[in-house]
């Protein structure tokens, strides 16, 4: 279970981090005070500043997402493709049994590969980070994900979007009973 626990760390270092290479297309950190926000206008932490992360860790942080990009993104295309053809088998005129399950096994195998590539990337980027650094991350994760929750539990009238509610579920999920 802590195996786990350590992946989903991982795993929420790799969408930071890439959110991040993204943005910043220099080798330069953002200004400290440079809000970041999600979708729903939540302030979202600012890991680089944060962290406390040297030029070097910048760099090689950009270089494993850089060098990952096109097999993360071919991956990708293969799930959405998958669901596609999923999709079409069971919404056919004629909805074939077998050919359903067939879909549906070539769609787990490609969320599979999509979820084996996350995984590559973010041990990598984890071996970036220092110690110190890693319980730091872990800090500003548990407080982005209570953050996240409150806000999720909190009546309301619009609803989370669909990647911030995943976001929440998998943390859930990802969590030691305790």
């Amino acid at each position: 279970m802590k195996r786990l626990n350590l992946i989903a760390v991982i795993f929420t270092a790799l969408l930071v981090a890439t959110s991040f290479s993204t943005a910043t297309a220099q080798d330069e950190m953002p200004p400290e005070n440079a809000a970041k926000q999600d979708l729903n206008g939540q302030r979202r932490p600012n890991l680089l500043a944060e962290l406390d992360l040297t030029t070097e860790q910048i760099q090689q942080i950009r270089r494993i997402n850089a060098d990952k990009k096109s097999l993360r993104r071919e991956a990708q295309l293969k799930v959405r493709e998958a669901n596609r053809a999923l999709d079409q088998a069971i919404y056919a005129d004629r909805a074939d049994e077998t050919e359903i399950q067939t879909r549906l096994k070539d769609l787990q195998t490609a969320q599979a590969e999509v979820s084996k590539i996350r995984s590559m990337i973010e041990y990598a980027v984890r071996n970036v980070l220092t110690p110190a650094q890693l319980v730091k991350f872990r800090e500003v994760r548990q407080s982005f994900v209570e953050n996240m929750e409150n806000r999720f539990n909190r009546p309301r009238s619009r609803s989370l979007n669909n990647q911030n509610q995943r976001f929440i579920n998998r943390q859930r999920r990802l969590r030691p009973n305790k």
